[in-house]
């Protein structure tokens, strides 16, 4: 294995959507498809031609071999996912509605409490085939998301970062502030994550939910060994934030949205793909952007077809 390899670190969903876009209450058929942060990342990774790895742990149930079947198809090396008997594979629900502007906003319902992925511990890491895969990667990408599954989780996602510190790989956080998951509890977890990473991305309404602004000088200031910030703001692209250098805009593309869920991992893929194309920076980010565009315009969780 090269050094090339990104390995994703985070849970996966099976997601049911109603099929003939009707209310839940209504809703007698649901399509099924496969959701969740990091998987995403890998999927569309594995696309684009990337060596790429997904680690989790998923419920040993039909929802969870149909992951595994997905990931495989899609040229995810899925060896180090562990299969739990007693919890099952996360799921959720899209309520299917409508925006102001008229483009689709689904309404998500989590069933993840208790799931196989909250119960990922920091001895997950101590398996062989694990330990075997963060020494090869290059780059490990991780989420906020995967912090806020539990306290088990944090602490996991803690252990994670030492441990990806310790083999010189690159380490891309996307925040995915999920105010529901931390209702109630510290948020010091994702904090810490964010302040461990080398590629930190995060939108501008994350930026000032967690850390109480979005202003480029005060987030080189909260994140100083990092190599790099990509703020994200919306639909006016992103603000690359590097040691040494002055800002840079890189305007994103201009499509009419059909759904947003998914288009922030749809970029971090694009981005990373374009890293391990050994892409200029700013070139990698307009592959993002590309990707993103590519998912803004279908209804599921990933883009239908990926720039090349």
């Amino acid at each position: 294995m090269s050094r090339s390899k990104v390995v994703c670190v985070g849970e996966a969903m099976v997601v049911l959507t109603p099929a003939h876009d009707v209310p839940l209450a209504d809703a007698d058929t649901f399509v099924r498809s496969v959701g969740g942060a990091e998987l995403n990342v890998a999927l569309t990774l594995g696309r684009l031609g990337v060596d790429v790895a997904w680690l989790s742990r998923l419920g040993d149930d039909g929802f969870g071999d149909h992951v595994l079947d997905l990931a495989r198809e899609n040229s995810v090396d899925v060896g180090a996912v562990e299969r739990d008997p007693h919890r099952p594979t996360g799921l959720y629900v899209k309520a299917p509605g409508t925006a102001p502007d008229g483009s689709r906003r689904s309404r998500m319902h989590y069933y993840r409490n208790g799931s196989a992925a909250s119960a990922l511990t920091p001895g997950f890491l101590d398996g062989d085939v694990v330990t075997g895969l963060l020494a090869a990667a290059g780059t490990v990408h991780v989420s906020g998301i995967t912090a806020g599954l539990s306290d088990s989780a944090a602490r996991f996602c803690a252990e994670l970062t030492r441990r990806v510190r310790g083999t010189g790989a690159v380490l891309s956080v996307d925040l995915n502030h999920r105010p529901a998951l931390w209702r109630d509890r510290d948020d010091t977890p994702l904090r810490d994550l964010a302040r461990a990473a080398d590629d930190l991305l995060l939108g501008a309404d994350e930026a000032r939910a967690v850390f109480g602004t979005d202003d480029p000088a005060d987030l080189r200031a909260l994140f100083p060994g990092a190599r790099r910030v990509l703020l994200k703001q919306e639909e006016h692209g992103v603000l690359v934030l590097e040691p040494g250098t002055p800002d840079r805009h890189v305007p994103a593309l201009a499509v009419d949205v059909v759904e947003p869920v998914g288009a922030g991992d749809a970029f971090a893929a694009g981005y990373l793909a374009g890293l391990v194309r050994e892409l200029p920076v700013d070139d990698a980010v307009r592959l993002g952007h590309r990707c993103a565009a590519a998912a803004l315009v279908v209804r599921g969780d990933r883009p239908e077809h990926v720039p090349r």
